[in-house]
């Protein structure tokens, strides 16, 4: 349905002093930080895991050499998903010079939308990680029970959820340092930046910022910043929806990813059977991850 002349009533009117509800100030673009990105020139990407051998064995005296297995493991395929909005104006609307008046708003108001669809959706991967089951092994991105390609289980996740605490925090780096690879390898992935909800700001800055340990009067260092363990500090995402849950983000190749297939574009036209003009705009993208070892995530207590 077309704008109308109706729906702009105002802007026919003399003395109108100000039109708002367009002009707020915006995050910026607080899902970059969550992602990797890459481009993409495809309907989908896949990913597919390759777990490599497991330690060498020791050959006997006079004894034949052990012969390793391997193969692929799960596959991570994003589909890409095409954004759009659209508006039209009326023929009349258009000869009164309403566009002209409001195009600026109308442009930014276009713009917000989008770029809102595109934040909601990055958040989305981090706020469905402990429940919905989208990763590649059949798991959610944070789980206790990620199935290995030897047999056991990888985990990155604490073993009882907790606020954000000193404690906490340590416990993540701790676990971090710990993965193994998919035959049970230890690897060296270290945390990169911690991501919270709005609710969290003030304990981390008290977490990250402080030389000395928060919230007891000993005059211990904080450890966490004397080692530099979370060296891109910490990142506040306004779309996060749990207010407890907070994740470490590691330096894990291949874990958390965008894939961009087309960029934000605009366009319009007249339809020659009203005599609307219509103006749309639209951009293809997809979020997710391959490597679940990219996040380390808690939900809180």
């Amino acid at each position: 349905m077309a704008i109308t002349r109706g729906q702009l009533l105002k802007e026919l009117v003399p003395g109108l002093n100000a039109i708002f509800g367009t002009e707020y100030s915006r995050y910026e673009d607080e899902a970059a930080v969550l992602f990797d990105q890459e481009s993409s020139n495809r309907a989908f990407e896949e990913e597919v895991l390759f777990p490599g051998f497991g330690e060498a064995r020791v050959k006997f005296e006079g004894q034949g050499v052990d012969y390793a297995q391997t193969g692929e493991g799960w596959v991570a395929r994003y589909t890409n998903e095409t954004v759009a909005l659209a508006f039209a104006i009326t023929e009349e609307a258009m000869e009164d010079n309403l566009y002209d008046k409001l195009s600026t708003r109308l442009t930014k108001a276009l713009a917000r939308s989008m770029a809102a669809a595109k934040q909601t959706k990055g958040a989305t991967v981090y706020n469905d990680g402990f429940a919905t089951s989208n990763g590649g092994d059949g798991q959610p991105l944070v789980s206790a029970v990620h199935p290995l390609q030897d047999g056991g289980t990888g985990s990155n996740r604490p073993v009882t959820y907790a606020d954000l605490s000193e404690t906490s925090l340590e416990t993540g780096l701790i676990d971090i340092a710990g993965l193994t690879d998919d035959k049970s390898l230890p690897i060296a992935l270290q945390a990169r930046t911690l991501h919270i909800p709005r609710q969290l700001v003030f304990v981390a800055e008290r977490l990250m910022a402080s030389p000395y340990r928060p919230g007891t009067a000993d005059n211990d260092i904080n450890a966490v910043k004397s080692t530099g363990m979370i060296p891109g500090g910490y990142y506040v995402n306004h779309r996060f929806t749990d207010e407890d849950g907070w994740f470490l983000r590691t330096d894990c190749p291949n874990g958390m990813k965008m894939f961009q297939r087309t960029p934000i574009a605009t366009s319009m036209e007249g339809d020659f059977e009203t005599g609307n003009v219509r103006y749309k705009s639209r951009e293809r993208y997809v979020y997710g991850f391959s490597d679940w070892r990219g996040v380390y995530g808690n939900r809180g207590a």
